[in-house]
Formats: C-alpha cells, structure tokens, sequence
C-alpha cells in the first residue's frame, strides 16, 4: 500500500491521534500505548495497516508515498511488542535503575531488533529540483523495527540523554520525552497540550476561590 503524503517528524499529523514531539522516535512509538485519552475510544491506536503506516511518516520512518509491501497485522504485532519493550527499558532508566535480571529477555528483543539492518536511503531531487530523502528499497519490517530499536539502544546507553528523560507532569499524563529546555525546567510533554490544561485549571480555581481565601 502508498502511504499518504504527510510532513515527518511534525508535532502532530493532520488525520492522526498522535504527536511527535517527544524527541525521539523510540519514545514516540512508547507514546502510543493506548490510555484514557486515546482518540477513538479503547483498543490498540497503531491497529490497522493505515493506521501504522499514518504512524510511521509522522514518525519520519518512512517518506510520504512510500510503498510498503505486506504491510498487515504481522507488522502492527510487530510494533506493539517493541513498545512493550521499550516502555519497560525506557522506565527503568527514568526510576536511575539499570535493567535487572528479569528485563534480560526484553533487552534480548530490543538488542536482536537492532542489530538488523535499518532502510537505507539516499537523497533524491524533488520536482522543484530541492533535495529530499527517499528510501533505496521498498522497507520490510525488519528494517523498520532496526530503526526504531537502534534509536532506543543509542538513547539508553547515552548517559547525558538517558539523563534528559522525563515524566510528563500533566494531571493524568504519563508521557516520556526529552528535556533538551534551557536549564532542563520542562514539565510537561507538550506546553500546548498538558502545559495549557494546568494553566486553564490553575486559572479556574483562581476564580472559584472564595473571596479571600487562597487560590
């Protein structure tokens, strides 16, 4: 099937209920884990061949209209089980733990994933003769899941990075992301998301507050 066409790597694509502002694609793929607010109601957000594939431009894994062959319910299985993995590894490094004995098969899984080759990719002239990435080959599964693993393998091995990770502290949010701010202040996932939600809470109370009392 073509993927539609869709800028990567954007904060959230037009037609989807995900954002990729996360700062990297490996905790992208964790924030898809279906929660409270996933759009749509309860179920798996990445089941569905048009679903992963909407997921993987936004995520800037594959360029717009690329042709992914086979792409099915092997490959969201796929995914999901990476994110399971991920999600646990990627928790461990937020609590300052290492991964213990009992995260050995998941690290096994994270570690056999990336040792695949990614896609590779070249750089191609678009109709206005501007350079753009194109993929060498129509990606396999194998390929796309390397690419993914790889990103979460150099981020929990990069002590400064493995350092920057963050819970999101929105009410009700449990969001990982990268605190690459200006004196590592950043609170929440998004400041137009969870960020607004707090100022608008703490301007409701400010307003609710008996007259004299403290907001």
């Amino acid at each position: 099937m073509a993927v539609g066409a869709g800028p990567p790597r954007t904060k959230r694509q037009r037609g989807t209920p995900w954002r990729f502002d996360s700062g990297r694609v490996c905790l992208d793929l964790v924030a898809t884990a279906p929660g409270p607010d996933t759009p749509g109601g309860p179920g798996e957000p990445l089941a569905g061949a048009d679903r992963l594939a909407r997921w993987l431009v936004g995520a800037g894994l594959v360029p717009a209209a690329t042709r992914l062959t086979g792409l099915g319910a092997e490959w969201v299985d796929g995914f999901v089980e990476l994110r399971r993995c991920v999600t646990q590894l990627v928790g461990a490094a937020l609590d300052g733990d290492a991964p213990g004995p009992a995260a050995e098969p998941v690290l096994a899984t994270v570690n056999a994933l990336a040792g695949e080759p990614p896609p590779g990719i070249r750089a191609v002239r678009d109709v206005d003769g501007t350079l753009v990435r194109a993929l060498c080959a129509a990606p396999g599964l194998d390929a796309l899941l390397a690419a993914v693993a790889r990103d979460a393998v150099e981020l929990l091995t990069d002590p400064v990075a493995r350092g920057r990770l963050r819970r999101c502290e929105g009410d009700g949010c449990d969001r990982v992301y990268l605190d690459t701010s200006r004196g590592r202040r950043r609170r929440w996932c998004s400041s137009e998301v969870c960020g607004n939600r707090e100022r608008v809470a703490r301007h409701r109370r400010r307003t609710t507050a008996p007259s004299g009392g403290r907001p």
